[in-house]
């Protein structure tokens, strides 16, 4: 049997930081080990010195390299701007796959693929949605408006490839069933990750590790904690590790509520190093598709206590414990009461180590990717 060909693969997104960013590193690592060749095209203005040593990092697995340069979160004048840049330097790559992630990943890959597709480029455009659009509500005009150029990119894409069933329901709500191929394939996580991480000497009770601002929710986080040292009855302590717009806005909180001296802040980190201060993480999420730190917390057999949203049901289990409404800080201090106290929560809450190996493998993730690949590159 003949050798597989080997793939060019490009991943556009626009903040190399979070979720996106993880995936992506993971599928250039396992993609690179079996032969390909990967790129990364993103945004310049955001990340610090943390996604620096990430970038370093994945670098031996880019053989087309990493492209930075301007990508606004909002739509904007300067968005042509950066169409242009990228056309240019995809042409160079001439990749075979153009996979876009999250709104403006998803609009420059499809964009771009499209004008080479018009000048005879052999070329197959892919969009992973991450949440991204779809955050935004229906009954917005500028939801309406985002959801209007979703259907009319659709047209240019191959596939779309949804990292969670709740993701594909909520794209079919509200843009409606895909009218290209569409798939779902879980995120995962790779076997270095599998293991339990220890918590340090000066380790905390709870933890949120996330991006700082409201739509991962670390307000609820603060109010929560203060209702779980009320319920305890007993001064508590817990961090905050990230970085993000909200910062000074949540450090004000914490000191207002007189929370100042057990409730720290600490900036973005290594996740290996963030979970040696707890052993108990809290995602309070107001919107999520499937976000790595609950498979990242898990398989560092990490207990969690999570927001409702997204594809975290189909982690945890729908009917789980650990589930909260989003929002509500009030049944997230119970719940984080609970666990604090009660030695049996977290092993009837939590799933089984074999369970959850067995469904959320970046090694299953890369291989259905790569078959989606050569699926879609088959049909044009």
């Amino acid at each position: 049997m003949a050798e597989a060909q080997s793939l060019r693969i490009v991943h556009c997104f626009r903040s190399p930081i979070g979720g996106i960013f993880r995936h992506v590193r993971d599928l250039a690592e396992l993609h690179s080990a079996a032969g390909h060749q990967v790129g990364i095209l993103c945004d310049s203005s955001t990340g610090g010195a943390h996604e620096d040593r990430l970038f370093d990092q994945i670098m031996p697995f880019l053989s087309l390299g990493v492209t930075r340069f301007p990508i606004g979160r909002s739509v904007g004048l300067g968005d042509m701007a950066a169409l242009i840049e990228a056309y240019k330097l995809i042409k160079e790559l001439q990749p075979d796959i153009l996979h876009g992630h999250g709104a403006k990943g998803g609009v420059i890959a499809r964009l771009i693929g499209s004008l080479l597709r018009v000048r005879r480029y052999r070329v197959a455009r892919l969009y992973s949605p991450h949440g991204g659009s779809l955050h935004f509500s229906s009954g917005s005009l500028s939801g309406q408006g985002v959801f209007m150029a979703e259907r009319i990119l659709e047209r240019m894409t191959e596939s779309i490839s949804f990292v969670c069933d709740y993701e594909r329901a909520t794209y079919e709500t509200k843009i409606g069933k895909p009218h290209c191929a569409a798939t779902r394939i879980y995120n995962g996580i790779s076997e270095r990750d599998f293991g339990r991480i220890p918590v340090e000497a000066e380790g905390v009770d709870f933890a949120y590790i996330g991006m700082l601002r409201d739509l991962k929710g670390p307000d609820v986080f603060i109010n929560a904690f203060a209702e779980a040292e009320r319920l305890v009855g007993r001064p508590l302590n817990g961090v905050i590790v990230g970085d993000g717009p909200d910062l000074d806005r949540y450090r004000q909180m914490v000191e207002q509520k007189g929370l100042g001296r057990r409730l720290t802040f600490r900036p973005a980190m290594p996740i290996v190093q963030a979970f040696t201060l707890s052993d108990i993480v809290v995602v309070p999420s107001r919107a999520e598709a499937m976000p790595y730190i609950v498979l990242e917390a898990l398989a560092a057999e990490k207990t969690i206590i999570a927001s409702r949203v997204g594809g975290i049901p189909e982690i945890l289990g729908s009917d789980s414990e650990a589930l909260i409404e989003p929002g509500r800080a009030d049944l997230f201090g119970a719940t984080m009461a609970k666990a604090l106290t009660d030695p049996s929560w977290s092993k009837r809450t939590m799933p089984t180590a074999d369970a959850f190996r067995s469904r959320f493998s970046a090694v299953v993730m890369a291989q259905e990717m790569e078959a989606l690949y050569r699926a879609q590159l088959a049909r044009i």
